[in-house]
């Protein structure tokens, strides 16, 4: 009896054992160097070159055929359709890229499912020779057509000829260039058709991301798999990027795969060894995001910096040339250590980093310094590198094709401190010319930041944009002030004096100024004031004091210090005893949190304890993040959408 109950869990476990292995892709991660030169002593494929009749073109046309070894017309295959380029023909791959020796190959080493090839040739008109002009209007179109002819031609020929599978599963569509432009087309524009698709260096024949996956609900459901590849130093990357970015954002699981490489067939077979391997196999989506060499550039790299890296998972390559150096580090809230190669560059790959931008130094012997591949933002009280990290929830701090506002930059001689100041102002898109008076928000950054904090960390503008196209916020200017005054004493130093130098600021230097220079209503139902962290308790004060100036307060990551009864004790008794005034005077009160990782979050909620016990009437929001710009970001888009309605 112990005996078969022992045997019996054994099986169990290797059954288990063989169900995840069923699951878990295990490939290279790039093509062996001479894994594309033939092999003796294994078995082979076989190459035949077919004829099938054309409704479509009204003519014969060829295709290469590529057998499996041990092929059989007593089994049934899954089949692969791979597309040449704008130059080639349906002998391309075999002349540039040796795909039946790399099949051979892959198969000699049992990593691939036996499956037939057609290599057809994707330019669909009578004369399909790629001679004269390739580029010729009619041979381009020709492109296009030969989905007709793929589906209604030359499908249903080789399902008739040969010993395949005929249903969706069993069908994929890949190719270079043009073709690789065609796969994605056909492909996901045939999702009935075909569940596995490769764009290899897809030329700009491809089709917009929107129009590609209209439906990613869809897409993800019917998919098995979806891969794009594409060399670093290819001049067409941006088409392979932003299907990418489309995908990412959509949440549509998929290859995005970056390698050393220009336009050409050491790109395109590496391609197609990496593709087939996964083909008419189970696949593990969430080991997806690890397949590729190198990451895209950050959006925050200087131009043409190709390092910083982000790679499809989120993690980021940093590289940086320092010979002399004995050690160099990456700050980006946690320390990473570099590693020094035989030519003085220093590399590192990080964890997965979050969402949208952060702050990071490099480290050298331990001193702090910017990234020279990265732009600086002035945070952390000093000049800093900066990295942006993909958002799929950041498509309303996007660039979009809607109208645009302007960032404006104004210096103005403040009557409260007789010093010369400046601010950013966002005025909406159609400012100039219209003779309507626009409702105005007061926008605050943090400690060790400035005015221009919530022009560039803060994309205002483009969030103001997008909102204000999808008729979700009331056309608004924003004024970004500078914060800081003359306190040089940090957080340790910040008390009444200080917040009422910049209550003065505000009413007697920045508004006056704003209100002379600018179309804007000057009454409190069209006046905000709203900030983060530091710009929060300056919030919190002005705002609170001064509600016959102010219909709504925002204050985002902040809160009255805990730990510090001799400056907040003041406000709560104000508060307290100004309550009805408040509430009535205020239509908004939004304070919002970055979640409990917030270093505000305890202050926030001690504070909040002390409104609920006052009867202070607020909103209150959570977006998980933390103290940093992507939760702020989330906040402005938030806030802008209550404000003067």
């Amino acid at each position: 009896m112990k005996h078969s109950l022992f045997l019996k869990k054994a099986w169990i476990a290797i059954l288990l054992v063989i169900g995840t292995t069923a699951y878990s892709q295990t490939i290279d991660k790039e093509m062996p160097q001479g894994f594309d030169q033939v092999r003796s002593g294994i078995p082979t494929g076989k190459l035949d070159s077919v004829t099938y009749a054309s409704k479509t073109v009204g003519t014969t046309r060829k295709a290469l055929i590529y057998t499996p070894p041990g092929y059989s017309k007593k089994k049934k295959y899954p089949v692969l359709y791979l597309l040449h380029g704008i130059g080639g023909d349906e002998k391309e791959w075999l002349r540039g890229g040796h795909p039946q020796v790399i099949l051979d190959n892959l198969y000699a080493d049992k990593k691939l499912e036996p499956m037939i090839v057609v290599m057809p040739n994707g330019r669909a008109m009578k004369d399909d020779r790629a001679v004269g002009n390739v580029f010729d209007k009619d041979k381009v179109e020709a492109f296009a057509t030969f989905e007709k002819d793929l589906l209604n031609d030359l499908i249903p020929f080789i399902e008739k000829k040969y010993a395949t599978l005929t249903d969706r599963e069993h069908r994929a569509i890949a190719g270079l260039s043009m073709g690789g432009g065609q796969s994605l087309n056909f492909g996901l524009g045939n999702l009935n058709k075909f569940a596995w698709v490769g764009g290899f260096s897809s030329a700009p024949n491809t089709k917009k991301p929107e129009e590609l996956v209209p439906n990613p609900d869809e897409a993800r459901k019917q998919l098995k798999l979806l891969w794009i590849s594409c060399g670093d130093a290819d001049g067409l990357i941006t088409f392979s990027k932003r299907t990418h970015d489309y995908l990412y954002e959509h949440n549509v699981p998929h290859v995005y795969y970056i390698e050393p490489g220009v336009h050409d067939f050491k790109v395109w077979k590496n391609g197609l060894y990496m593709f087939s391997q996964f083909l008419f196999k189970p696949v593990d989506v969430a080991s997806l995001p690890k397949y590729s060499l190198l990451g895209s550039p950050a959006t925050t790299n200087i131009r043409s910096a190709k390092y910083p890296q982000i790679l499809p998972d989120n993690r980021v390559i940093f590289r940086v040339k320092a010979p002399n150096a004995q050690k160099v580090q990456i700050d980006l809230g946690k320390k990473y250590e570099m590693v020094k190669d035989t030519s003085g560059f220093w590399t590192v790959t990080t964890d997965s980093v979050s969402r949208g931008f952060h702050y990071y130094s490099l480290l050298i012997e331990g001193v702090a310094v910017v990234d020279p591949a990265s732009e600086t933002f002035y945070g952390m009280g000093r000049m800093a590198s900066g990295i942006e990290i993909p958002d799929r929830d950041g498509g309303y701090y996007a660039m979009k094709d809607v109208p645009h506002g302007d960032i404006r930059i104004k210096r103005y001689l403040s009557k409260a401190s007789n010093t010369w100041r400046e601010m950013y102002i966002y005025t909406p898109p159609g400012y100039d010319q219209s003779s309507e008076k626009y409702p105005v928000l007061y926008l605050l950054h943090g400690g060790g930041e400035d005015q221009r904090g919530w022009a560039t960390q803060g994309r205002t503008d483009l969030i103001l944009d997008n909102l204000i196209a999808e008729k979700k916020a009331k056309p608004m200017v924003i004024v970004m002030l500078d914060g800081n005054g003359n306190n040089p004493g940090g957080l340790a130093g910040f008390n009444e004096n200080v917040l009422r130098a910049f209550e003065n600021e505000l009413k007697q230097g920045a508004i006056p100024f704003v209100e002379s220079n600018f179309r804007v209503a000057t009454d409190a139902k069209n006046r905000a004031l709203a900030g983060l962290s530091m710009g929060g308790l300056q919030t919190l004060y002005a705002g609170i004091k001064n509600t016959n100036l102010f219909s709504s307060l925002g204050v985002f990551s902040s809160g009255w210090f805990a730990n510090n009864p001799k400056l907040s004790d003041p406000q709560y008794e104000f508060m307290k005893a100004n309550a009805s005034t408040i509430n009535s005077n205020l239509k908004n009160l939004w304070i919002s949190m970055g979640g409990k990782e917030d270093i505000a979050y305890q202050n926030c909620q001690v504070m909040l304890k002390k409104f609920d016990d006052m009867g202070i009437k607020y909103q209150y929001s959570e977006y998980a993040g933390g103290h940093t710009w992507p939760v702020w970001r989330h906040d402005l888009f938030g806030f802008a959408q209550i404000l003067f309605k």
